[in-house]
């Protein structure tokens, strides 16, 4: 059940990335969570758009397996594994705070998944 709620709120996390990524990246909002200048949101709103739709691809595939319940383990296993890998990839690349707001979450939902909580 635990395993659940975290993979739920990592899938909302995504949801919420992908929300900023494709809708909101030029406006305010977007711009004050990435740091962004209007010129550069502007140069990037297509790259920002492609990461976007990736972040829905894990959203769907988190979704998906939480749908299959147990049977859906490696579904899950895989799809957080996306979600690590892309969390550590970009702290190392991009900003340090990707590995606690992305990469974290979905460590901890791997654990749970793993200890069967």
């Amino acid at each position: 059940m635990l395993a659940s709620i975290l993979i739920a709120v990592v899938a909302l996390f995504h949801l919420a990335f992908m929300y900023l990524e494709m809708v909101a990246w030029g406006q305010p909002l977007g711009r004050k969570v990435f740091g962004t200048s209007p010129e550069f949101a502007t140069a990037s709103k297509a790259l920002a758009a492609n990461q976007g739709l990736y972040n829905g691809f894990l959203v769907a595939g988190l979704v998906w397996g939480l749908a299959l319940g147990e049977s859906g383990f490696s579904v899950k296993v895989f799809f957080l594994a996306c979600v690590i890998v892309a969390g550590v990839f970009g702290a190392a690349t991009v900003s340090r705070r990707i590995l606690y707001v992305q990469a974290a979450p979905a460590v901890m939902a791997l654990i749970c998944l793993y200890a069967g909580l």
